[in-house]
């Protein structure tokens, strides 16, 4: 198995300038599939700090973008997003769903990358110990483990993404994919599979799921927003926004990425 262990900005700087909008049509389909699955299943209202972001920039002409953050009864935060200029070579799309604290269920993230090869994420992001709590990791976990080991062995296309940032590094389950690939139409279908599938599996967790106690779930929900709001500070790839739109800019998604500017009540769910 081949890897990489180039950032973003190193792997843009490198790749030759090409058109990827039809491959950019293809990922905002997908996610919209998946978006639909989501939506039919919670209760989602736009939070309003994000209404204007809904287009910035000047896309189609240059690079642009779209942030849409929502809440609910059951989700603490929801971003459907992309950043990029796919005339030339590189965008950047973002599906991460984080629950409310009254349950433990894995958050779902979910990022797609053109650079102008494909570049796919998704995880399910823990909201416990996994080597403590034996319990937790086999619930969540040890399900996925023979899918990830066959997807390693039988998609030679597929080469595995290391972060050379240790802290994005240690942000990942045992059981995430992120893989660089050649973007072309079986490949795109193999990430439509593997993530219509982790999406599945996930809604599934959450109707199965047996309720956080009342009084634990304000500390559930302080420890969920510390690690959104980490991640979305320390993601390496915040300087293609520094490039592409300004530190200001950049500075505004990525406090829309965690919900730093949210307007709406952060859940607690139901009987808290």
């Amino acid at each position: 198995m081949n890897e990489t262990l180039q950032n973003v900005e190193e792997m843009v700087g490198q790749s030759p300038t090409i058109d990827v909008t039809e491959a950019f049509q293809q990922w905002q389909d997908l996610l919209g599939e998946l978006m639909a699955k989501i939506e039919a299943r919670f209760e989602l209202t736009r939070d309003p700090s994000t209404a204007s972001l809904e287009s910035y920039g000047t896309y189609p002409e240059g690079p642009g973008g779209r942030l849409a953050g929502f809440s609910g009864p059951e989700i603490d935060w929801l971003v459907h997003s992309w950043i990029g200029n796919p005339k030339a070579s590189f965008v950047n799309l973002h599906l991460t769903a984080w629950l409310g604290p009254h349950v433990r269920v894995p958050h779902l993230g979910i990022a797609l990358l053109l650079w102008p090869e494909g570049w796919f994420y998704v995880d399910a992001i823990p909201r416990g110990d996994l080597v403590g709590d034996t319990d937790y990791y086999d619930r969540y976990y040890t399900p996925n483990e023979a899918d990830w080991l066959r997807h390693r062995r039988e998609h030679e296309d597929f080469v595995w993404f290391t972060s050379p940032t240790a802290f994005i590094r240690a942000s990942l389950s045992p059981t995430a994919y992120c893989y660089s690939f050649p973007a072309n139409q079986a490949n795109i279908e193999v990430v439509r599979d593997v993530l219509h599938r982790r999406v599945d599996q996930w809604l599934r967790w959450v109707d199965e799921a047996e309720p956080v106690p009342a009084e634990e779930r304000a500390a559930l929900a302080e420890r969920d927003l510390a690690i959104r709001k980490n991640i979305a500070e320390r993601d390496p790839a915040n300087v293609m926004g520094v490039k592409l739109f300004g530190q200001e800019t950049t500075d505004l998604l990525v406090r829309s990425l965690w919900g730093g500017n949210r307007e709406l009540p952060r859940p607690l769910g139901p009987g808290a």
